[in-house]
């Protein structure tokens, strides 16, 4: 890799590179080569030695096979740090990689995106002790693009190719351009933290991003959602409790068949096929295969098993309710109607913070989430001042920088929302 086009004195300023499209360095083969892939203890052992031997920060990524495999899990887990150099590990190979995390202790981590990759590191068995997020740190500081190659355009000037990103990482062995594209991801890391620290610096805002970065290091990976089946594509055709029973059994049915055979659920059978065998209700393996829609990979060779679970949807006494009550408001777009005064304080604390956002020069929900600002205007504060605002801020889970700077904006929003929105 070139030296940094950049130093990081000189953003200083805070103000965003601008880049020539045509001036940018195309980022093809990692200065080190491509190391082999780590799958045997012994090859692990001496990564740990290598990790603990050097020095400052790692880069680490995750590439996963969504799409492809059951589950979010690692396939290829990428780390480098200064005087350990590049490693790839299989984590297929290991029972985990606690070892790793040992060698780590201490050390600041550097991820891009960290919310996708953190779970799936986690499930090895890894977890940071300090988190700089590029990708974050990109939203926090205004960036246009916040994708890992058009950062590295902006920041250091060079052409990250990004052709394998959805690849299926699962594939044994894997090919050589893809580990490439692999090691390149952590190269760009290091740089590129030192380069967006300075610009945040530059910025004013250092802890802000250190705010940030601890929640997504704390937060909890997500938990499964209840009646996860109700996200099946297309569920909103069906207009009969029956038919969603049908829907639900063919779901569960899928899914364990997915995790036995470890493969992406729609992979086997898409959810235009569960929507179309739960409108029709066919009651024999021919009518069933013989459904328009019902299509798919395991679609006829699994057909006993997907009648099956028709014909337990069809003798059930649960029949899932057709509309299920929710906790979280509605969408702000049936709000006039249903509650216009919760309508006319969203929209005139939704433009509020996007002004506040725009001076801060970051996306407005890094300022303050869309589902907390919901919140909030849906069912604002006991005592709408300073103080309560802050309080429920707080209790909805925004940082103290964000409550700092939207509390107030949000007080006044909702004390006199129809004048501010004149």
């Amino acid at each position: 890799m070139t030296a940094l086009p950049l130093d990081p004195s000189d953003l200083a300023s805070g103000l965003i590179p601008e880049r020539d499209p045509e001036q940018l360095h195309p980022l093809t083969a990692p200065s080190d080569g491509v190391p082999p892939v780590i799958d045997t203890p012994t090859a692990l052992e001496g990564a740990v030695r290598a990790l603990v031997a050097g020095t400052g920060p790692v880069a680490v990524d995750a590439e996963r096979a969504s799409g492809f495999r059951y589950g979010q899990r690692a396939f290829l887990v990428q780390l480098r740090r200064e005087g350990s150099g590049t490693i790839l590990i299989d984590p297929e190979a290991f029972e985990d990689l606690a070892d790793i995390n040992e060698a780590l202790r201490g050390v600041e981590w550097i991820l891009h995106a960290a919310h996708q990759d953190l779970p799936c590191l986690h499930e090895v068995g890894m977890s940071p002790d300090a988190l700089f997020d590029t990708e974050l740190a990109a939203r926090l500081a205004g960036l246009p693009r916040v994708g890992l190659g058009p950062v590295v355009e902006t920041m250091m000037g060079l052409k990250l190719a990004k052709e394998h990103s959805a690849a299926d990482w699962s594939t044994r062995p894997l090919p050589q351009p893809w580990l490439n594209y692999a090691a390149l991801d952590v190269e760009v890391l290091i740089p590129l933290r030192e380069l967006m620290g300075a610009l945040l610096r530059g910025q004013g805002k250092e802890e802000i991003a250190r705010q940030e970065f601890e929640a997504e290091r704390t937060a909890p990976d997500p938990a499964p959602k209840k009646d996860r089946w109700r996200r099946t594509h297309g569920l909103h055709q069906l207009r009969k409790p029956a038919q969603l029973a049908a829907v639900r059994e063919l779901w569960m049915e899928r899914e364990h068949l997915a995790e036995a055979k470890d493969r992406a659920p729609g992979r086997l059978l898409p959810d235009t096929a569960l929507i179309a065998a739960a409108r029709a209700m066919p009651r024999t393996v021919p009518q069933l295969i013989a459904t328009s829609g019902f299509v798919g990979r395991f679609a006829s060779k699994e057909a006993p098993r997907w009648l099956a679970a028709l014909q337990r949807a069809r003798t059930t006494e649960d029949l899932p309710l057709l509309h299920v009550k929710s906790d979280t408001p509605p969408p702000p777009r049936a709000w006039a109607e249903r509650h216009p005064e919760a309508a006319a304080r969203y929209q005139t604390a939704k433009d509020r913070v996007a002004r506040e956002a725009e001076k801060l020069g970051m996306p407005s929900e890094n300022l303050i989430t869309p589902a907390i600002l919901k919140q909030i205007c849906w069912r604002p504060p006991q005592t709408v001042d300073l103080s309560g605002m802050s309080q429920e801020l707080y209790r909805l889970g925004a940082r103290t920088w964000q409550v700092e700077r939207t509390a107030a904006v949000l007080t006044v929003a909702f004390l006199d929302p129809d004048q501010l929105r004149k």
